[in-house]
């Protein structure tokens, strides 16, 4: 039997290129303008539009990140049900909580913010996913907890949509098997086909 000479990188060679790639990824990001958020959500709302009446998942950005609180107003006043995730307990998936502009928010683990109390949200149809970094097969790099990957496996129906700075591409994201690629990437500069789901 020919047997594959190439070994594949084991679990833990992964997981220190993952950390190698998050200080990249930051440190790219940190010469970006959050204000391109209102550029991507332009491009996202003229390039592939959610459904009329879609409820989309999005996401108050934690500093430095791409600022996509114009394009959740945006979809508010389109009528779409707009939800913000609660970060529950590691391990689990998100919560979401539905969020109206103007809507008063409270502090959440790991920085972020949600909205107060607990408004019964819809399923998503629609999760706009940050990234730390991104590939063009739809690999992605998050910050390591895995909270997007379980909640994407919860909702296999939703379309799933990075969104990042264009500057956070990069030619291959360490994967690991229970890593969930993404079939779509905003940027400021367009929408990505990944052509993975």
């Amino acid at each position: 039997m020919i047997r594959n000479s190439i070994a594949e990188p084991s679990p833990a060679t992964i997981r220190a290129d993952k950390r190698a790639l998050r200080q990249v990824a930051r440190a790219r990001r940190s010469k970006c303008d959050p204000a391109a958020g209102v550029e991507l959500g332009e491009r996202l709302l003229a390039e592939r539009p959610p459904a009329p009446g879609a409820a989309v998942a999005g996401v108050w950005p934690l500093p430095g990140e791409i600022d996509l609180r114009p394009l959740l107003a945006a979809l508010a006043a389109r009528g779409h049900p707009v939800l913000l995730p609660r970060t529950v307990r590691r391990g689990e998936p998100l919560e979401f909580r539905l969020w109206t502009p103007g809507a008063p928010l409270e502090a959440g683990s790991f920085g972020t913010f949600h909205p107060l109390g607990g408004l019964p949200a819809p399923p998503p149809d629609v999760i706009l996913v940050p990234l730390l970094a991104f590939d063009r097969r739809g690999g992605r790099l998050g910050y390591g907890a895995g909270f997007y990957d379980r909640t994407l496996r919860l909702h296999p129906g939703a379309a799933a949509i990075g969104c990042a700075f264009a500057a956070q591409e990069v030619d291959a994201v360490p994967m690991e098997a229970h890593d969930v690629r993404l079939p779509a990437i905003a940027t400021e500069r367009g929408i990505i086909e990944c052509g993975t789901g």
